[in-house]
């Protein structure tokens, strides 16, 4: 005796070994016994052998088009037997019934499945659903296809794929994906290289730049209309006129200092940070905005701004206008000593916003008690003493100075760029008075509110690690007992958010953000991401630029100071290279030389083959 029998979904037919009623044993041609549930048997026979038998059922299975079966079946529950015998106008035979069988199984389309054996047709609009499902399908296999062997031959398809979103925030149920993956599969290529490859990526710093974006602004980089004003309530006017120092490029002006001499030597110094935090109330729109952003975005040539443009322009540090202003006074004698430290609100007269282009050469280590005179001269020569005693008492004197680098980027319009890269060192006059005055505003103003016990972020150091915090602590690297972020309202959320608690201690009024505030630990966690990820996109495009130099400069060998290990820093530029050519042992700061190749745009990356070391006195810049 044979059976014919589903097991896990699949039809076979074997020999009863043993049958138990409930259970059969049964063994397949190939010799494989198993046991089985009875309910399991569709069909029981003595002939033929189960492998003619199933060469029968599947004869009759695909002979049998589905179609006409459904059109046969009517519209109401059947069980298989019966429209096999409606099919071949007689009782079936087992095999002929088993045929029938496996078509409705294989024809879900066609057919639900009711219980064993037993089937129901699909209506009419499920079944051209169905279909055109089907077709649809067939079609979009040739097109990954097609567009598959476009790419692996190296020519772009004729597509509208976005290559940015393809590349960086792919949706993966695209037929432009499927087609790219099954490309990179064939070729072994990246799907970077590929495209490249296809000749897709026409503009490679776009490319650099949109991945960012699609990461951090996948909406995009442009405000919505904001109706809610940002005008500030009416301020008494400062009895002093206030002088910026900043970048040519530079719109969110968030400082300025005014400077008072006494007649005793000292002076009135004035320290004034623009004050957004009277226009943008916490929850508001804008703030929604600073929020979700927490950041300005620097790179090369560009920025992408934390705020809208309208709302900078109303409480930058703009020269010519009174403009709200968060001031801190210090009043220091004759020695540098710090005598008083009071803090207002109020409107500052800014009578001038310097820049580095034009007082870099008039204002330095070289011109300082010499030289001719220049606006602002005096001021800047005590406010360089004055900030040099500042330093010294932080414990910073004689610190090594950090080269800094400007990106000059000039577009022709057509595509073209070429870019200049301008050393600058830190620890300038310029440098010193705008930074130790910034350090000093906000250590004091992170003691003040410690002392208040107001809540604020604070940025702490300690065994070289810095991190924010709720809470106040040591800042080890700048030598201050309390530091938190006041000073840039206008390009980071984080001193935003201190102005606002600063005010509330000004105004005399209830804070914004009570003990343990949640919103403030999220602040902190989702500000030290998002600035990481920032920075990272800076140094990217930074490093970009410098290869792009050294393309257009045609450089071939450059000289670098060793950091450790394998690790180089190219002189004259911002970057540092992997070179595993160095030889063990070279002390920090030796002086090698490398020759250059293998310049990779679209990684990022170049190849340093060491060339030798050179004497410190005969390094020239690259």
């Amino acid at each position: 005796m044979f059976v014919f029998y589903e097991e896990d979904g699949q039809f076979k037919a074997g020999r009863v070994m043993a049958d138990n009623d409930a259970s059969l044993q049964v063994e397949t041609a190939s010799g494989k016994r198993s046991k089985i549930k009875a309910d399991r048997v569709f069909q029981r026979f003595s002939a033929p052998e189960p492998a003619a038998f199933m060469d029968a059922a599947h004869a009759v299975r695909d002979e049998a088009d589905p179609d006409f079966l459904w059109e046969a079946a009517g519209t109401e529950e059947f069980d298989y037997q019966q429209l096999a015998e409606e099919y071949f106008g007689h009782s079936p035979q087992p095999h002929e019934a088993a045929g029938i069988l496996m078509r409705l199984h294989e024809a879900p389309m066609h057919f639900y499945k009711k219980g064993r054996g037993r089937y129901k047709p699909a209506p009419a609009e499920n079944l051209a659903a169905a279909k055109a499902s089907v077709e649809r399908k067939a079609r979009e296999a040739m097109q990954v296809d097609e567009w598959k062997a476009s790419l692996v031959s190296g020519a772009l398809p004729a597509w509208d794929a976005d290559i940015h979103r393809l590349l960086f925030k792919p949706d993966k149920n695209t037929l432009a994906w499927k087609a790219l993956d099954a490309a990179c599969s064939q070729t072994g290529e990246s799907a970077l290289h590929l495209l490249n490859r296809c000749g897709a990526i026409a503009d490679i710093e776009a490319l650099h730049k949109a991945q960012f974006l699609l990461e951090y602004f996948p909406k995009g980089t442009g405000f919505p209309d904001i109706a809610e004003p940002f005008d500030p309530p009416g301020l008494p006017e400062a009895e002093v006129a206030a002088f910026s120092i900043d970048d040519a490029a530079t719109t969110e002006i968030d400082d300025a200092i005014s400077l008072q001499f006494s007649p005793d030597g000292g002076a009135r110094v004035g320290i004034h940070i623009a004050c957004p935090a009277l226009g943008i109330p916490p929850g508001s729109r804008l703030d929604d905005i600073a929020r979700a952003r927490l950041s300005t975005v620097y790179f090369p040539g560009d920025k992408i701004t934390m705020l809208p443009e309208a709302v900078i322009d109303h409480y930058t540090l703009i020269e010519g206008q009174h403009c709200p202003a968060l001031s801190m006074y210090v009043d220091v004698a004759a020695d540098f000593s710090i005598r008083n430290i009071e803090s207002r609100l109020e409107a500052v007269h800014i009578a001038a916003n310097l820049r580095h282009d034009t007082l870099d050469q008039r204002f330095s280590e070289e011109t300082i008690g010499a030289g001719p005179d220049y606006p602002y001269k005096r001021e800047l020569e005590w406010l360089w003493g004055f900030t040099s005693t500042l330093e010294a008492s932080r414990g910073a004197v004689n610190q090594i100075n950090r080269q800094d680098y400007n990106f000059s980027i000039e577009r022709d319009g057509q595509g073209n760029s070429r870019v200049d890269i301008v050393p600058r060192k830190r620890g300038s006059p310029i440098d010193k008075v705008v930074a130790e005055l910034m350090i000093l505003a906000n250590s004091r103003w992170g003691t003040w509110l410690k002392e208040k016990g107001v809540p604020g972020i604070f940025r702490n150091q300690s065994m070289g690690k810095t991190r924010m915090a709720t809470q106040p602590g040591i800042h080890q690297g700048l030598g201050v007992e309390n530091y938190a972020w006041s000073s840039s309202p206008l390009r980071r959320y984080v001193d935003l958010v201190n102005q606002r608690q600063l005010l509330s201690l000004v105004q005399d009024v209830a804070p914004t953000y009570g003990p343990r505030n949640d919103y403030l630990f999220a602040a902190v966690r989702d500000f030290e991401l998002t600035y990481d990820g920032y920075a990272d996109f800076q140094r990217r495009l930074e490093r970009y630029w410098c290869l792009r130099w050294l393309l257009q400069e045609n450089v071939s060998e450059i000289t670098a100071n060793v950091i450790r290990d394998d690790l180089a820093r190219l002189n004259g530029l911002p970057m540092v290279v992997k070179a595993p050519s160095l030889p063990p042992g070279l002390a920090a700061d030796t002086v090698v030389r490398f020759k250059l190749s293998g310049i990779d745009l679209l990684g990022i990356e170049l190849h340093a083959e060491y060339a030798g070391t050179v004497e410190a006195a005969s390094v020239e810049s690259a």
